[in-house]
């Protein structure tokens, strides 16, 4: 099992920029593809971006695409969020996650280990 640490979030403007960081105990991140999920008040978590074990391959929701980049630094064990180019419908908590799976990697079902999430707000 691996522990994962979310931080990074708080309230910005729109169009401002945030990076989210997710720092892993416990295991190293190296093995393990990786995820971002967000879930708004009253809403189910959604997917928002993930990167494979190796880092070859990323994915992203439309809604972000363009504007989010996922990364990974595995010698320091942690992967980031950049977000730019807020908008009010980005507000949510966001969570990281992660799989030893290297596939359905937009599916929260194939994620073992979670964060506690961040609070991201985008005031309009």
């Amino acid at each position: 099992q691996v522990q994962l640490v979310e931080s990074g979030g708080g309230l910005v403007q729109a169009g401002g920029s945030l990076r989210l960081s997710c720092a892993a105990s416990g295991r190293t991140l190296s093995s393990y593809s990786m995820g971002w999920f967000r879930q708004a008040p009253e809403k189910a978590r959604e997917f928002v971006a993930a990167m494979s074990w190796s880092g070859g391959t990323t994915y992203y929701t439309d809604s972000v695409k363009g504007r989010f980049t996922i990364s990974r630094d595995n010698a320091k064990n942690t992967v980031y969020l950049q977000m730019n180019s807020l908008k009010s419908e980005d507000t949510a908590v966001y969570y990281c996650a992660a799989t030893r799976s290297h596939f359905t990697l937009r599916y929260r079902s194939a994620y073992n280990d979670w964060g506690q999430g961040t609070q991201v707000t985008v005031s309009s």
